[in-house]
């Protein structure tokens, strides 16, 4: 199980690591035309969310791997499920129907991985 959590930690980690990069530093304009949820954000809540994924997908591997404060691994990946919770709700009210099985897939390995290493 350990190894499962493990891959899962570095797959969800580096997807929100690259995801929360993009997002943090390139300006508003510069995303992809798919991410159309930030048309209706500002670029400093673009910003804020690409900083949480950032801190969340770097949470989700470096406390366990370094042994320091492990019980940070497991709210980092509750804190992602609920930026995946809050998505869903986003792409429900603008219907974008489309992009919420990736939102519910990346909160599904979220919760799995808090569930395994609280």
């Amino acid at each position: 199980m350990n190894v499962v959590l493990w891959v899962l930690q570095g797959l969800l980690g580096a997807a929100f690591i690259g995801a929360g990069l993009m997002k943090a530093t390139q300006p508003k304009e510069k995303l992809p035309a798919a991410m159309t949820w930030t048309q209706r954000r500002s670029a400093g809540t673009i910003k804020f969310i690409g900083v949480m994924e950032l801190l969340g997908g770097l949470g989700l591997i470096l406390p366990w791997a370094t042994d320091i404060a492990p019980v940070l691994t497991p709210l980092a990946a509750v804190g992602l499920l609920v930026i995946m919770l809050l998505a869903v709700v986003d792409h429900v009210r603008a219907k974008e129907y489309s992009v919420i099985p990736v939102n519910l897939v990346l909160g599904a390995l979220a919760l799995v991985i808090a569930i395994g290493r609280f």
